[in-house]
């Protein structure tokens, strides 16, 4: 992806160095393409794509839950915005929560998805500065959670499936917002979310944090890119709790065991959605492809249950996680 070199995380120097050797060798072969040298610079430039398609393997396949954070983070990775318009064929957005405003850190509107008509909602960050402030950087107010939750409710009323896409380090927790109830409508939300009698498909596409995560996280279907996170709390506010600073961020993340992977191996998500080599934010088009593909494939089997075997799948389906059993373990029962 055009740009990603200009906010390259440190584990990635190896791959950058190597991209900007490939740059030169390809402009230097555009210069003299019929040059006696011509050649055996297209051999070495096969070569190179070749060995660094190796690299960007070896060094996403290793990732450490920190760095899977940083990835998730990362300021080129496509957000809310770019696949409503990389996925959709027809996008109206709706505003507004009819009771105090309209909170942009949260993206609701009708959608084309093929044949499928949706209503998406959606966390949106923003890319620069201005856009980012006005998004409050993905922690939407309790008008953001309202909007979204009367929106899934017209979706219902219709007969519309529902596409949430998550992306927040967590919900605004200031003053204001708790003056406002943002702890209440979060729950309204998901008790609205559980109930709601038409398929939901969610899927993490950057940061899962916190209940601001959580509050449009409820559905039939849950997914997560392949190099995101979804977590209680954020590593930084793990580790502010639990070892008194923030710079033990990365033992945090590794404790929280919040990665896809994590998550698909305990039943909390049902599916890993595949990003491309090197990681979203290197290919915006092929990382909503695949996403497209996921989400096509979802709500047509989702589709096919009745309402009742669909709400009481959902239902069984949160009810079953976080199993465990109380009592003493057989060690200490053979002790007493």
């Amino acid at each position: 992806m055009a740009g990603a070199s200009e906010h390259r995380l440190s584990f990635e120097t190896p791959i950058h160095e190597m991209e900007l050797r490939l740059s030169e060798m390809e402009s230097q072969y555009a210069k003299n393409r019929t040059g006696e040298e011509s050649p055996r610079i297209a051999e070495q430039i096969r070569k190179l794509r070749r060995e660094l398609a190796s690299l960007k393997r070896e060094v996403y396949s290793s990732l450490d839950p920190w760095r899977i954070v940083q990835v998730s983070r990362h300021q080129n990775r496509p957000q809310s915005r770019d696949y409503i318009a990389l996925i959709f064929d027809q996008f109206l957005e709706l505003h507004g929560d009819r009771a105090m405003g309209d909170d942009k850190a949260i993206v609701t509107g009708l959608a084309h998805l093929d044949d499928l008509k949706v209503m998406f909602v959606g966390h949106q960050k923003g890319k620069n500065l201005a856009e980012r402030t006005a998004c409050n950087f993905g922690c939407a107010h309790p008008e953001g959670y309202r909007k979204a939750l009367a929106k899934m409710r017209l979706a219902a009323k219709y007969g519309l499936p529902i596409i949430s896409f998550i992306d927040t380090p967590g919900a605004y927790p200031g003053v204001t917002a708790e003056e406002r109830g943002q702890a209440s409508v979060i729950a309204e939300s998901l008790m609205a979310m559980s109930q709601v009698r038409t398929p939901i498909v969610c899927v993490v596409i950057g940061e899962g944090g916190s209940g601001g995560a959580l509050g449009i996280g409820i559905g039939d279907r849950l997914a997560m890119l392949e190099f995101t996170y979804y977590s209680v709390i954020s590593p930084e506010g793990c580790a502010s709790i639990l070892w008194k600073g923030s710079e033990h961020a990365p033992k945090a993340a590794a404790a929280l065991r919040m990665t896809s992977r994590d998550l698909l191996s305990f039943g909390i998500i049902d599916d890993i959605i595949p990003e491309p080599l090197g990681a979203a934010h290197r290919d915006h088009r092929e990382a909503a492809s695949n996403l497209k593909s996921y989400l096509v494939q979802a709500l047509r089997q989702l589709k096919t249950l009745p309402l009742d075997d669909l709400m009481e799948k959902r239902y069984q389906k949160f009810r079953n996680m976080g199993v465990f059993h109380e009592g003493l373990p057989p060690e200490a029962n053979g002790q007493a």
